[in-house]
């Protein structure tokens, strides 16, 4: 078993007990931490030795939320203008998944994969579509994860937009996924079933993937209220609001998440309380959707545990951490509102997340923990102590470069540079043919 030792940093813990400790050093052995404590412990001999050089040392970012697929249509110039949510589905990402190919489902993995590495994401929860390339895609991804060395949480999204078939597709590409999952236990991989949002699916279709799911003892990662014509078309079509007839059939639970939950109300957020169902928060894109700011402190006050994703509009999940309180502040009408509900989300609530969906623990820098671990080049102009660290966080060290990335034990990134053993100007290049020929397509 391999050892790696990164030593003579600013370690920042985390967790239910987070402490900034001077001079510290964390010791991996294999795929975990073993140790945590001052550099004068760790005079041995390691495979390798990283020097934080006083630097701070902290667990690898998650992402709650994320599409890996939408990476193909960066600088796609060919979409209708849209005035709300339901015509940017119908003009560019309905549009957009119908032609995506297995090929495609790779390369659109790779790119954000790698831009995680540069940004000190170690893992991902992903949400996947492609509704013609559905049987096979989410190996496709798994094989970008791998080739990457990140951690993943993969799904694929069921829908009844596309027909039968195409559903009935979606929910046996997450079975076998799932399945395949549960029997090759790779640390780095995981599963959940993957549905797209409640509008788009029939009760029929809702019973069988809650039935498929829970047969496979997994939660269900889900878009829930992104829009408020989600909540309409329930209420119309249903009799009940979206959270509502989600657990009506099943599919709430601590295993699953419901992303965005920009409109629900407060029976809703009750019901996401008592049945222990995370949410994802991904204010940039609800922003950027002008689908509204969700209530990250109404949410959390009602006992919600609120995750942080992006959905795709970064893999810097400093950046969106920020974005998130400036909204809340918007939202409230009130500078000082939401810091530690906001602050939370990223650097406590996402791990409580990913812990339920992989053998080894992320987000905590503590013996027993996967061995994800960033180095940034920050220099504390004021002192950074635990009770200070919130604040150097989000008002200095976000935007700090990532010197050094770890995932799983290995460096994946030194000193900014990659280490990785791909031929990334290939893949590049390749993405890019592939792009263009989705474009045509599209």
């Amino acid at each position: 078993m391999k050892t790696l030792l990164v030593k003579n940093g600013i370690v920042i813990t985390l967790g239910e007990n987070n402490r900034v400790l001077y001079n510290h050093s964390v010791l991996c052995a294999g795929d975990k931490i073993s140790a945590v404590g001052p550099d004068s412990q760790f005079a041995g001999k390691y495979d390798k030795v990283i020097d934080a050089r006083g630097r701070v040392v902290l667990p690898g970012f998650i992402n709650a939320h994320m599409h890996f697929y939408s990476t193909l249509a960066r600088g796609l110039g060919k979409a209708a203008p849209a005035k709300d949510f339901n015509g940017v589905l119908e003009n560019l990402w309905w549009r957009l998944d119908k032609k995506l190919t297995l090929d495609d489902c790779y390369y659109s993995a790779v790119a954000p994969l790698v831009d995680s590495i540069r940004k000190g994401t170690t893992t991902l929860i992903d949400h996947h579509a492609s509704p013609y390339a559905a049987r096979g895609s989410l190996d496709a991804i798994a094989k970008a994860v791998r080739e990457t060395g990140l951690r993943a949480c993969l799904c694929y999204e069921v829908s009844d937009r596309d027909g039968e078939k195409i559903a009935a597709d979606g929910i046996a590409e997450n079975a076998e996924f799932i399945k395949r999952c549960e029997k090759e236990k790779d640390p780095r991989l995981s599963a959940m079933f993957g549905l797209h949002a409640a509008f788009t699916l029939s009760d029929n279709t809702l019973a069988a993937a809650s039935a498929a799911g829970r047969g496979l003892e997994t939660g269900f990662h889900i878009h829930c209220a992104e829009a408020a014509a989600d909540e309409e078309f329930s209420e119309k079509n249903h009799g009940m609001r979206v959270v509502e007839r989600l657990e009506k059939f099943g599919l709430l639970g601590p295993g699953s998440i419901a992303a965005h939950c920009v409109h629900v109300d407060e029976r809703e957020m009750d019901i996401l309380a008592a049945t222990g169902t995370p949410v994802a928060h991904n204010p940039q894109s609800n922003l950027n959707n002008a689908v509204g700011i969700a209530d990250v402190v109404a949410l959390a006050k009602k006992g919600v545990l609120v995750g942080l994703g992006t959905d795709a509009m970064t893999v810097d999940m400093p950046e969106e951490l920020r974005v998130a309180l400036w909204a809340q502040h918007l939202k409230h009408g009130d500078a000082s509102c939401g810091f530690m509900e906001t602050l939370s989300t990223l650097l406590f609530n996402n791990a409580k997340i990913a812990a339920r969906h992989f053998r080894l623990p992320p987000g905590e820098l503590r013996a027993g923990c996967a061995a994800d671990i960033i180095v940034l080049d920050y220099r504390a102009p004021t002192p950074l102590d635990a009770g200070t660290f919130l604040g150097h966080l989000c008002y200095g060290m976000a935007p700090a470069p990532v010197d050094c990335t770890i995932a799983g034990g290995r460096a994946l990134l030194e000193e900014g540079e990659l280490k990785l053993d791909l031929d990334l100007e290939g893949i590049c290049r390749r993405s890019r043919e592939a792009a263009a020929a989705l474009w045509e397509r599209f």
